[in-house]
């Protein structure tokens, strides 16, 4: 009997970054954002069912992998709810492209930054919010202030460096407006949205899979990676183009296509979040570990519970999943 597929884990090594990086080129794919409702039920189905090995007879092991790809691009990992279709990590490089074209190529007035910053903001609120660890509730107030303090924090410091930068620097240098609050805002966007989480603690594991405590510090950990998991998403598109377009616009060609100049931004940002969305998410593992004698020198309350729930056997390292 040929060896079941391990359902539940990675089909590639996640210890290594190339690993990670097939692993997420493989669940980001964004032809899963378009699968119809009814299949991606029927693939958590099929995954559920394989778990228990109950699958249906003469099921290939290649349907399986099909499944599980959908599944794990459309469920979340923690609550296996079906993620907002806009806020999954598989939709990231059509939304990224359109929302990050916009900015890179109306960024010459206050109203245009603005707006378009907002936009950006908004779509990742909710990438945050449906990425987030699910075993930290949210409620709607909290979820409101996170959306206004990350979209307002964004707006004011794309406003401000283009006020200064106008005065002060090149045409050129003004592009980079839209990366430098894009950045700023990723560091308020992101905690905030997840604020639950850097409140009450995320659930923390053993080797085994077994909860033994809820730690801050993992928290803040997760969080802090995904930040910058982000921000390293966006860079090249956002550093790299600019060059790029600030040289091809000198062209009588590209002078005669002014009205192409945004699609052509954004079919370019595409072009870069095709290889950076992956790039990203497998910077750090998503099984995110740190040492038990961390949390005994940080939070002793919780290291008291992971004595109590663990006895002698307390664990070198636990566990957590950082989000996304």
């Amino acid at each position: 009997m040929p060896e079941r597929l391990k359902i539940d884990e990675p089909l590639w090594d996640q210890s290594t970054f190339v690993g990670r990086f097939k692993h997420f080129l493989w669940v980001t794919d964004p032809r899963s954002c378009v699968v119809s409702e009814e299949t991606l039920d029927n693939a958590k189905i099929l995954v559920e069912q394989y778990r228990k090995g109950k699958e249906p007879p003469g099921t290939s092991v290649e349907q399986v992998i099909y499944a599980k790809k959908l599944y794990e691009s459309a469920f979340h990992p923690d609550s296996g709810e079906k993620q907002n279709v806009f806020g999954r990590m598989s939709f990231q490089v059509p939304g990224g492209m359109a929302v990050t074209g916009a900015m890179l190529q109306w960024y010459r007035t206050a109203p245009a930054v603005v707006f378009w910053q907002w936009v950006n903001q908004s779509f990742n609120a909710l990438v945050n919010y449906t990425n987030r660890n699910a075993n930290s509730p949210t409620t709607t107030k909290q979820l409101v202030v996170a959306y206004v303090s990350a979209t307002g924090s964004a707006m004011i410091t794309a406003l401000g460096c283009k006020s200064y930068w106008t005065k002060r620097a090149s045409p050129f240098v003004q592009r980079y407006v839209p990366f430098a609050a894009v950045a700023a805002a990723n560091f308020v966007n992101i905690p905030l949205m997840r604020q639950n989480e850097l409140l009450h603690g995320i659930d923390c594991s053993d080797a085994n899979g077994n909860i033994v405590c809820q730690s801050r510090l993992a928290a803040v950990k997760g969080i802090f990676q995904v930040t910058i998991s982000r921000i390293v998403m966006c860079a090249p598109g956002m550093l790299i183009l600019p060059v790029i377009m600030e040289r091809l616009e000198k062209y009588r060609w590209m002078q005669r296509i002014k009205v192409l100049h945004g699609p052509i931004q954004v079919l370019a940002v595409g072009c870069f979040l095709s290889f950076m969305v992956p790039t990203a998410c497998g910077l750090f593992p998503q099984r995110c570990s740190m040492k038990s004698s961390t949390i005994e020198w940080l939070e002793p309350e919780e290291y008291n519970k992971l004595k109590t729930k663990c006895g002698t056997n307390i664990p070198e390292l636990v566990y957590f999943n950082k989000g996304l």
